[in-house]
Formats: structure tokens, C-alpha cells, sequence
């Protein structure tokens, strides 16, 4: 099950965040965006085995969490608090 999180007067692309819920990185990724508004997808990796297979792909085989795709942009683990990363996001 995933649980989507967004801003109804936004039709842009979302942002889709690969987490798990235990892990502390992805809960901090998830109350900034709440609290700077950026609208994003949650995809529970535990839940969705396509999902995990993804972030292994795009992670040299790990399961990286928080693994944070931007319409243009790929943040993954703790790279989510580098500069870039959170100017990207908004």
C-alpha cells in the first residue's frame, strides 16, 4: 500500500520518496517536505517489492532509504540533507 501525500493546487510532478517507516532519515525527509508544503509520494519499500527492486537498481545493489527521485533529480540515503538536494525539493 502506498501512501500518497500532496498538495491539491499543485499539478506539477511529483516527487517520489522510496522509504521505509522505521527508518530515521525518511521520517526526517518526510517532515520536511510537510513542513515546506513540497507535495511528494511515499513508497513503503517493505510493501512493494517492484518498488525495492528499484532502489537496489539505482543504488549499486543497496537498499538505500531514503532514496528520493525529483522529477530531475535522484537524492538517495543521507545525501537527502546535502544543499543541493534540499534546494531542489523547494
Amino acid at each position: 500500500m502506498q501512501d500518497v501525500t500532496t498538495n491539491p493546487s499543485t499539478t506539477e510532478k511529483k516527487i517520489k520518496m522510496y522509504a521505509t517507516t522505521w527508518c530515521g532519515d525518511c521520517r526526517m525527509a518526510r517532515r520536511w517536505f510537510d513542513s515546506h508544503g513540497v507535495p511528494y509520494e511515499f513508497i513503503n519499500i517493505e510493501e512493494d517489492d517492484k518498488a525495492a527492486e528499484y532502489v537496489m537498481r539505482v543504488n549499486g545493489g543497496m537498499q538505500s532509504v531514503p532514496t528520493i527521485i525529483f522529477p530531475e533529480w535522484l537524492c538517495s540515503g543521507r545525501t537527502f540533507s546535502t544543499p543541493a538536494c534540499c534546494k531542489v525539493a523547494g
